[in-house]
């Protein structure tokens, strides 16, 4: 009996013993766990919104006539320089029939009442000849011819203006004749030789002949989220990137916000303007589409390490990361954090540039990685 407990608890060890040993050498047949590391840079780093938008002219003049016609002319076309009251096209008046027919009445009725006091001038003066009436009432009678005939002469400039759209005496205020009010680009002539066009008046804006702008005063015109809106103030940069230019960026400030905003798509958008700055080399046309990324903080050289590297203590959410103490540990290392651009974070307090910072994706020692 005793013979067999002891055979049994023999077995027992050498069974135990054996499999300590197949664990021990399975656990460090394993490749040891090991951790990646990496050294805070000097970077500078911008914390940025885009939005997305048009280059336009600051102010942009539309030229139009103060009378009906057709064109008859044209001097000018898009791309052209001008300056104030520089000739641009020329009207052909279609007179109205029922003006026309007004304005020869106007005539006839004027030339009637002109004869009749040229008659009455005439007798006046002769009965003065002789003595009859005093000089004053001559005078009266001159008066009275004189506005009968300043009437008249009226309504046969007014009959060729209906007519022509233009009177002898005139000169460079013929409204027929299409002049520049600015000086400065032509940028669109929506009109041809023989378009029909309407005069700008109370009741109708009128037909654009030309439209002209400075292009050395030239604006960015786009919108943001209502997400981002908060986090902008005017003042602020812009860098712009105009999608037909490669390689240029283009500086702006930011210099007005749309007090409200408009729904577009299921969201808010607010309108924002940035003035550029005069470029001398490079020619911005009107009207290309562009991107502003506008500047919410910037910071030049400064201790940063990649953002995925902080850890966030889970009860007081101060953050930390986890640095390299000389062997195979790791410390813990509260940081302080600055301006961070979704990559990359400012450390502000509590690394330098020769802590190894453990990366938290874990590898194999040796293939893997």
């Amino acid at each position: 009996m005793k013979k067999s407990v002891t055979i049994f608890i023999l077995i027992f060890i050498v069974i135990t013993f054996a499999g300590a040993m197949y664990y021990l050498y399975v656990k460090n047949a394993e490749d040891p766990v090991v951790y990646k590391t990496q050294k805070p840079t000097k970077q500078t780093i911008i914390r940025k919104t885009v939005a997305t938008g048009s280059i336009i002219p600051l102010e942009e003049v539309l030229i139009k006539p103060n009378i009906s016609g057709v064109i008859e002319e044209i001097y000018v076309e898009g791309g052209d320089i001008l300056q104030a009251n520089d000739l641009i096209a020329k009207i052909r008046v279609v007179p109205n029939l029922s003006a026309l027919n007004n304005a020869k009445n106007s005539i006839k009725t004027a030339k009637i009442a002109v004869d009749d006091e040229e008659r009455n001038f005439k007798r006046q003066k002769s009965l003065f000849d002789k003595g009859v009436i005093s000089k004053q009432d001559l005078e009266r009678a001159d008066v009275k011819y004189q506005q009968a005939l300043q009437a008249y002469n009226a309504a046969r400039q007014n009959y060729d203006i209906v007519k022509t759209g233009s009177t002898q005496g005139l000169g460079n205020s013929a409204n027929t004749l299409i002049r520049s009010t600015v000086s400065g680009m032509v940028l669109d002539m929506p009109v041809e030789v023989g378009n029909q066009v309407i005069e700008s008046n109370t009741f109708n804006e009128g037909t654009t002949i030309a439209a002209i702008a400075d292009v050395d005063k030239m604006i960015f015109e786009g919108k943001v989220d209502e997400s981002e809106v908060g986090k902008i103030k005017e003042g602020l940069p812009l860098e712009i990137t105009v999608g037909a230019i490669e390689n240029l960026k283009f500086e702006a400030i930011l210099d007005y916000i749309a007090p409200k905003g408009e729904l577009e798509n299921g969201a808010v958008q607010f309108e924002i303007k940035g003035t550029l700055k005069k470029q001398d080399t490079t020619f911005i046309r009107a009207g290309l589409s562009a991107n502003a990324s506008i500047i919410l903080a910037r910071v030049d050289s400064v201790i940063s390490i990649k953002e995925a590297l902080v850890q966030f203590d889970p009860e007081t959410k101060d953050p930390f990361v986890e640095i390299k103490n000389g062997g195979a540990e790791f410390e813990r290392k509260d940081v302080k954090l600055g301006v961070s651009d979704g990559i990359n974070v400012e450390i502000l307090e509590g690394l330098t540039l020769e802590d190894d910072v453990k990366v938290w994706n874990i590898i194999k020692s040796q293939d893997g990685a």
